[in-house]
């Protein structure tokens, strides 16, 4: 499994500036991030890996590194793909498609054939983001715009459309 350190020294060999810091309490998912570093939710990027079955075909596994203030959901990831089902994976998958705790997946040193999409809501900018490294104690601090850098993965926008016209039904004739 990934960890803190294969992180650190990843990035050490790339040269690029972070910081891996130690949590005051264990966390077991990157949704409790915002209220143990008391940092904004838009600022702690998470992962989440979702389960897709085509028509024809195998089902398959995609991750989606995105802020934690807005998680993607199955019908947007469905959309992107041109499929209809598509679920949050379990745990288990999610271990052998990362090679991260489920929960803890950071956006880093993720499997080249695991596809990876990013959300487009992700600010490339110089300030600090957070995000999971694969350990209860402890999280990754660097600049957005360095992440971005670094994350091998296409850019997506994962919103849901909303539906045109009207949602209000009217009875014929009126």
């Amino acid at each position: 499994m990934k960890d803190a350190l294969a992180i650190h020294r990843w990035l050490l060999a790339h040269q690029v500036h972070h910081e891996i810091v130690r949590l005051p309490r264990p966390i077991t998912c990157a949704d409790e991030l915002p209220e143990t570093i008391s940092a904004a939710p838009e600022r702690c990027v998470t992962v989440t890996v979702f389960e897709v079955a085509p028509r024809i075909g195998r089902e398959f596994v995609v991750a989606v590194v995105h802020p934690l203030a807005t998680p993607p959901g199955p019908a947007a990831v469905g959309g992107l793909l041109g499929v209809r089902t598509v679920r949050l994976a379990r745990a288990h998958v999610v271990n052998r498609a990362t090679d991260y705790a489920a929960g803890l997946v950071g956006p880093l040193l993720l499997p080249d054939e695991l596809p990876l999409f990013i959300d487009d809501r992700l600010s490339a900018d110089t300030e600090p983001v957070f995000s999971a490294t694969g350990e209860r104690h402890a999280v990754l601090s660097m600049r957005a715009l360095d992440l971005l850098t670094l994350v091998s993965g296409k850019t997506v926008d994962l919103r849901v459309p909303q539906p045109r016209g009207s949602l209000e039904a009217v009875a014929p004739g009126h």
